[in-house]
């Protein structure tokens, strides 16, 4: 039974327990409504989803490959979220592309002009859930920025040392 259609002015803030509830109640079904789409249409991707954050991947050998799947993967996505009126913030859409060619890399642009959305530059490195990758899975820029983090968390203890209350060297 399905009650009649209401209307509501109470929201949830998104720093909210049961912000990532909702978020999940409500997109689960979409997503797995996608990822059923692309199996029936062999489109070879995988789909991530982390609350509002989704990733698709896609594995292949050529980029024109690559990014035919991606172009059609984000096309049914978001039709998908267009019926549910929801949408896709061009601007936090990422391209990246992992290569182990040796030598020079230019991967192509991912143009969704022709589905009303940007085209997406592949960008230099990827920074996910804390780590940074970058083409080649290296680690060089992870491991950069991390230890000028730790060198300048350094470098501010000593400025704490020399304030009028100074941290002992305990406290350090």
């Amino acid at each position: 039974m399905i009650s009649p259609p209401f209307n509501t002015d109470i929201g949830v803030e998104q720093g909210s327990a049961l912000s990532a509830i909702l978020s999940a109640l409500y997109i689960s079904p979409i997503f797995h409504i996608f990822e059923k789409r692309i199996k029936n249409l062999h489109i070879l991707v995988s789909f991530l989803s982390f609350v509002d954050d989704g990733l698709i991947i896609s594995q292949e050998k050529t980029l024109e490959k690559t990014n035919a799947f991606l172009f059609y993967s984000y096309s049914i996505i978001l039709s998908f979220l267009k019926q549910y009126s929801l949408i896709i913030k061009y601007r936090k859409s990422d391209v990246f592309h992992f290569s182990r060619s040796f030598g020079l890399f230019n991967p192509s642009l991912l143009d969704l002009t022709f589905i009303r959305g940007p085209i997406l530059c592949p960008k230099e490195t990827w920074k996910y859930l804390g780590f940074i990758f970058d083409k080649k899975l290296s680690f060089l820029q992870h491991i950069s920025f991390y230890s000028n983090k730790a060198l300048s968390t350094i470098k501010s203890m000593k400025i704490l040392g020399n304030s009028t209350r100074e941290l002992l060297s305990l406290q350090k």
